[in-house]
């Protein structure tokens, strides 16, 4: 038992390692933009057009490759990608010519959605029914560590030496990670097969769909003001560019509370609180353009508009993980990219919708560019209510009483109101 509980701290920690890896690849870009500008002497809206293809190429390979790749061995799939991966940020730091940078930036994104949401599934494996949610938090903590440690501690590199030098550290702890998911995960896992079309019907379930649309209203509305959270705390509150960055990990640290409590909610309440958590960020948003008026206010708003921010995304990506292995079993690949693919959708989305907004606005009235984003994720989540409750169909009569324990745990995952589900032998 002792064996068995130290393999699954070593499994958690190599996950959140991943994330921590995948999101330090994708954000250190945006830490390093001007020293990329002046190693090629581009302008920096042509640098700054990396994230853009970046998050373009992550939402159209994620879904493509995880349907086209369940077919495969799930662990061969992980370790082709995690080298795929370490090619992509090894040519990042050689790249020679800007052309060749942003060609390395592609081949990172195309696998980065994968890796992700293969670890997911591994998660999915691995922890008992009661600590997936759990874990499924700790692992997005990753991207959140990424961004308060890696880097902060990135570009720290870069003023020593060079950007250059970051990217390659980071491909050397990529192949320090592989080794450590070769040795802790199974090389075997049992795993549905089926065509692409059965595995895309998830995608038309009620439950998937309204799941989706709040992530991506939730990430839209949190990078409408992460987008300009510079300019806003420096240039609109005059704080400092030191207070700045201890404001910038407070923020981080508040996102990673958020997905811890979300663990909780999710394995304790499941879905049923997600209409409370809405309306507190809509509450919030609304009071985040008076509170400007003092900065300290503003400052104290901000972060707990992350807390909440923070969670939807946890407690949704177990619903369809939780919502595949109960109906969809061979699209339990595509459901692990759902939550990585609507996060970078949301990106996109919300900072379109604020950079169309400052146009017309001050920046002191960033919240408000934020709200019909969340009312319509909140408008999407009313309809939870008219569900049905969660059936499981199975013509095996031959299901040991702990495999029948097992599904109805993993199905009832309700979407609101009392759990209802039903076995059919």
């Amino acid at each position: 038992m002792e064996k068995n509980q130290h393999r699954y701290h070593c499994q958690v920690l190599t996950f959140v390692a991943v994330a921590f890896l995948l999101g330090c690849n994708e954000f250190l870009v945006v830490g390093v933009t001007s020293n990329i500008a002046r190693t090629y002497q581009a302008s920096l809206s042509a640098v700054g057009t990396l994230v853009t293809v970046f998050a373009m190429t992550y939402v159209l390979a994620t879904p493509l490759i995880t349907t086209l790749t369940s077919r495969w061995p799930r662990f061969r799939v992980l370790m082709a990608a995690m080298v795929v991966f370490l090619v992509g940020n090894t040519l990042t730091a050689m790249a020679p010519s800007l052309l060749w940078l942003f060609i390395s930036r592609i081949i990172a994104a195309m696998v980065a959605g994968v890796i992700i949401s293969l670890i997911l599934v591994y998660g999915s494996i691995v922890a008992p029914p009661a600590k997936r949610p759990m874990l499924v938090a700790i692992t997005y903590s990753g991207y959140n560590i990424a961004t308060i440690v890696g880097v902060p501690l990135g570009t720290m590199i870069t003023n020593l030496s060079t950007w250059q030098v970051s990217f390659f550290i980071i491909s050397v702890l990529t192949v320090l990670v592989s080794v450590a998911l070769f040795l802790v995960l199974p090389h075997q896992s049992e795993q549905s097969r089926s065509s692409v079309g059965h595995q895309l019907t998830l995608l038309g379930d009620r439950r998937v769909i309204y799941g989706v649309v709040i992530v991506i209203a939730t990430y839209a509305a949190q990078y409408s003001f992460y987008t300009f959270i510079r300019p806003l705390l420096v240039d609109t509150l005059g704080f400092s560019r030191l207070e700045f960055n201890w404001i910038l990990s407070f923020i981080g640290i508040m996102f990673i509370i958020g997905n811890f409590c979300a663990g909780w909610v999710a394995g304790s309440y499941r879905t049923s609180k997600m209409p409370l958590i809405e309306t507190a960020t809509l509450v919030l948003l609304l009071l985040m353009t008076p509170s400007f008026r003092q900065p300290w206010l503003g400052v104290a708003v901000i972060p707990l508009v992350y807390l909440l921010l923070g969670m939807p995304s946890s407690i949704l990506q177990v619903m369809f993980l939780n919502v595949a292995a109960a109906d969809y079993p061979a699209a339990l690949n595509l459901a692990s990219s759902l939550d990585p693919l609507c996060t970078n959708v949301g990106v996109m989305l919300g900072s379109l919708t604020v950079s169309f907004a400052v146009q017309f606005m001050p920046l002191r009235m960033v919240g408000l560019s934020e709200l019909p984003l969340l009312v319509w994720g909140r408008s999407r989540r009313s309809s939870y209510a008219k569900l049905p409750s969660i059936t499981v169909r199975t013509k095996r009569a031959d299901l040991a009483d702990d495999r029948r324990e097992r599904l109805v745990r993993t199905t009832s995952l309700e979407i609101t109101g009392p759990n209802r589900y039903t076995i059919l032998g």
